[in-house]
Order: structure tokens, then sequence, then C-alpha cells
């Protein structure tokens, strides 16, 4: 094994049970509640809308955005998990989200993994900071692309650094983890294109050359074979989905991976608008999706300054290069994105795995930690309870109802009979398809309504309240929720 790389055991303690059974509450409190609330407005359920909308076509290539509209905002993998769960489970919350959820869970284990060649608890501690956080918590079980793009960066990551480590030692084990990486970089190339291979590239990349490590990265990994894997298993779907719907590699190679992040403000997405905001804000969307950990690790660290919770004398020894490797991986997200106006919170999420293998070792290697077991007890078994109750809440105040239409959809659906129309005036969320199946429509203005064709139509209570006599005369008022009217039109 070369100079540079040490071995590392499995020594040390193991996790305190009270940290593995929050743990555990936490998994358990996530997955319970993915059926409680409906498909969220408008990325949730935009998406599960698109995956439904493919599998009612029978289409596996192109996802659609409606009807004969298609989406070149993603790639389809994303959506063939969600089509999966629907196949599996049905159409509906549990089938949408699940899928996502054991992204999620893919992408724990792999963290866990990683650090469980440090210690049995610098691993579960690891798995702790990483499902604890605000944004993992959101991300698992959300019906989105990132956890996917997530997982297939994950494994490629993890399985450079198990190459490394085994390429003299272990020849075998090196093969493994280079399908590992081919795997790893397929998944992020059909779940979110091209851009995956820059957060996992640039950050091999910048410690290989800075390290001085070129020649044992080549030997390490078949890069040559494994890239014409990665290109078989991916090009296929990118060269079809062109020649079904001509324009796609336009607008998403050019598009949505240079001028959604160059220029704020893009104007340019089909399929909705820029998040412009500040440079530099992905630091901001950073420190807010580790809460609760950007609060409480300081106690841990405010502690050892006071010399009360030093390294223990006999925690195991990281090995060489690991932590820069894991630092250029952690941050390479917010690097990467500290000149783009358009980002998200959600970009961060790659780097999530990296920070808590980071984090989890230093929490694991402390003499006295009881109180960092503590901390990451008490992180995780708040995240459940603000979980069930942010959820308690938003059941019993109504607050879905102004995220989704879906009590909107279910009482024209109890009401209507059979082939009544449902419309909705000037713009129909994304959640009104969904839970509609597709068969709710949008009308302009209320006057554009078929003649003689009896209807119900949704608009908000100020639209109802400012139309012509003649016109709220013909609606006969069925419901409202959160300052949106469902009326019978006649």
């Amino acid at each position: 094994m070369a100079a540079d790389v040490k071995p590392a055991g499995k020594a040390g303690p193991r996790a305190g049970r009270g940290l593995l059974f929050a743990l555990a509450l936490l998994a358990l409190v996530r997955l319970g509640s993915l059926p409680w609330y409906p498909l969220m407005d408008n990325t949730e359920a935009r998406y599960a809308e698109i995956a439904r909308r493919m599998l009612a076509m029978g289409d596996w290539v192109t996802p659609w955005f409606a009807e004969g509209v298609p989406f070149w905002g993603k790639p389809p993998l994303s959506f063939w998990a969600t089509q999966v769960g629907y196949t599996v489970f049905g159409v509906g919350e549990w089938g949408a989200r699940l899928p996502h959820y054991l992204l999620g869970v893919g992408v724990v284990w792999l963290a866990w993994s990683f650090a469980r060649g440090t210690s049995q608890r610098a691993a579960w501690h690891t798995a702790a900071l990483l499902a604890g956080s605000a944004l993992f918590v959101v991300s698992s079980g959300a019906v989105m692309t990132d956890m996917a793009m997530t997982l297939g960066n994950t494994m490629v990551m993890v399985g450079f650094w198990r190459a490394w480590c085994a390429a003299e030692a272990d020849p075998g084990a090196a093969r493994g983890a280079g399908w590992l990486m081919v795997l790893g970089a397929a998944i992020g190339l059909l779940a979110k294109g091209p851009v995956s291979l820059v957060l996992w590239g640039l950050p091999l990349l910048g410690w290989v050359l800075l390290g001085g490590r070129l020649r044992r990265a080549w030997r390490s990994v078949a890069w040559l074979r494994g890239s014409l894997l990665v290109l078989a298993l991916t090009l296929p779907w990118y060269l079809l989905a062109e020649s079904r719907t001509p324009g796609f590699l336009q607008y998403f190679i050019v598009g949505e991976h240079w001028q959604r992040f160059i220029t704020p403000g893009w104007t340019g997405d089909l399929y909705g608008s820029a998040h412009k905001f500040p440079r530099g804000s992905i630091w901001l969307f950073a420190a807010g999706a580790v809460l609760p950990w950007s609060l409480l690790l300081p106690l841990v660290a405010w502690r050892g300054l006071l010399g009360q919770g030093a390294k223990a004398p006999d925690a195991p020894a990281s090995q060489t290069g690991e932590t820069s490797f894991l630092l250029a991986w952690g941050l390479m997200p917010c690097l990467f994105f500290t000149t783009a106006g358009n980002v998200l919170w959600t970009y961060v999420l790659p780097g999530l795995p990296a920070l808590a293998l980071l984090a989890g070792r230093w929490t694991a290697s402390r003499r006295r930690d009881r109180l960092a077991e503590g901390v990451l007890t008490f992180g995780l078994a708040g995240g459940a309870a603000i979980t069930l109750g942010l959820l308690a809440a938003g059941q019993a105040g109504q607050r879905f109802e102004k995220l989704s239409a879906q009590a909107l959809v279910q009482d024209f659906q109890r009401s209507a009979a059979p082939g009544e129309t449902l419309y909705f005036v000037g713009s129909k969320p994304f959640s009104a398809d969904f839970y509609a199946a597709g068969q709710a429509r949008v009308l302009a203005r209320l006057d554009a309504l078929p003649a003689g064709q009896a209807a119900w139509v949704v608009l908000t209570a100020a639209e109802m309240a400012a139309l012509p006599p003649e016109q709220r005369a013909r609606l006969d008022h069925e419901a409202a929720h959160s300052g949106r009217v469902l009326a019978r039109w006649r």
C-alpha cells in the first residue's frame, strides 16, 4: 500500500443506545409521514404528475410536462423511480414518495459504510448527522430529482476512495469499487445531467492534482473503460430523447446547464421561473441545510476549547489524505455555485454526505463523548418531534390547502356528475393535474366556458367578488379552501 495511505481499522467504542434509538425514531417518523400530506406545488406535484403522465402513456423515454409538451428540464431516472412506486403501491403520495425515501436510505448507508472504516461510533455519528440535517429530512421522501443525483455522486466518491485504498493491496476490491463508480456516474447523468459530472469530477480532479496523486489515481481506476461503460449506459437515452422530441439537447445542455447558472433571473426556463438570489447565497443555504447541527455542534467545539473534550489517545486515526478528500467533496457544491445567481438550497445536497463524514469522525474521536452523543441524540429526537409537529399543525390549521389543490379536487370528485369538467380560472396548479388524473382544465376567464355546458370552476374569492352580477348568479358556491372557491357553473 502506498505510503500516503494508512489502513484504518474498526476499533473504538460503539455509539450509545440512545443515539441509535433516536436515529431509528427519526427514520420511522419520516417514513410514516410520507402519505400524511398532499403533494405540494410546485416541485413535488409537478414531478409526480410528470411520472403519472408517463405511466399512463406507457412512455419510459420522454417526460411529459403537459399534453403534447415534453419536459426537457430533467432526465428521466427520478421519474422512472416514481413510476415504479406507482406500479407497486398505486398512484398517490405513498407511491410517489417512497422511492425517493429509499434513495435517501441508500445515501445514508454509503456514508455509514465509508465511516465504518474509522470506527463503529464514527459510522453511526455520520449516519445521525446526515439523516438529521434539515435538508436531508426534507429531501428524503420529497418527489424531486436531487436525491437520485446525490446517490449517484456518493457512489462515485465512495467508489473512488475504495479503489484508491485497495488498488495495490486488493485489486479485486478495487475493480468492484470501479463498478460502483460507473453505476454512480450513470445514475447522476440520468437523474440530473452533466452537472453531476462536475460535482464529483471537480473535487476528484482538485484533490488528485493539488496532492500530487495523479499517477496513483490513474492506476487505481480503469478510467477509459469506465467512461465507455458510462456512455453505454446513458448515451442511448439522450440520443433517443432527442430523436423523439428534437431540440431537447440544445435546451437541456445550453439552457439548463449554462444559462441557468450564469444568467441571474434567466428567462429561458420553459417550465417555471428562475430563482434570482445574490451571488454567494449558496453558503447561507448551506448553513440552513445542516440545521440543527450548525447550531448544536459549536457547543461540542466550545467544550473542546476548554479542554473537556480533547481527542482520545486511542481514537482511530483517519487515513492520510482523507480529510482533504472529504473537504473537496463536501464544499464543492458551495464553491461551484458561489458565483451563480440562480440557486436553490437543494444544490447543497450532494456535499452533505462528506460534511457528515467529517463531522462524524470528529465527534466520535472526543475523549469525553457524552456531550457529543447527547447533542446528536437531542438533534435527532428534536427533528422527529418537529416533523410530527409540523405535520399535525398543517393538518389542523389546513395549511396544506395553501400548497396543494388536493382538497378542491376531492370536493369536485365527490359532488360532480359524470362527464362534468373542472376548470381553474387564470392558472392551474400542478397538484390539480395530479389529483384530477390530468382531467382538470384551465380558463383564461370565466366567460370562455363552452356555451351550454355545465361545469365546475375554481377561482379566488377576490375574483369571484369582482365578477359581473349575471355571472356570479350562475355560480353555486360549493366549497372554499385557503382563499380559493369551488363553484358549479349553471
